[in-house]
């Protein structure tokens, strides 16, 4: 399993098997876990101080946007279960 799938698998491990199937047949489900894994790591290469040209209000301006990703992605696993 790659790197992002398993960030992604422990970020909804409970809805392991729906976030499999939603991320295989929902390219918006897709772009939006994608996305949410690429500002993670964004965010822990800026945390640790690997990247010098992002300041503080940006780090909390990328976390905001993270964690709206995750809402999202959260939403539409909640209506995919609920259906």
């Amino acid at each position: 399993m790659s790197k992002i799938k398993t960030k992604g698998m422990n970020m909804f491990h409970e809805y392991r098997d729906i976030v499999t199937e939603l991320k295989t047949k929902d390219a918006h489900f897709k772009k939006i876990f994608d996305e949410h894994n690429e500002l993670h790591d964004k965010l822990d290469k800026a945390e640790a101080g690997g990247v010098d040209h992002i300041d503080s209000l940006e780090i909390e301006k990328m976390k905001k946007e993270k964690l709206k990703l995750k809402d999202q992605a959260y939403a539409m696993i909640m209506e995919y279960k609920n259906k």
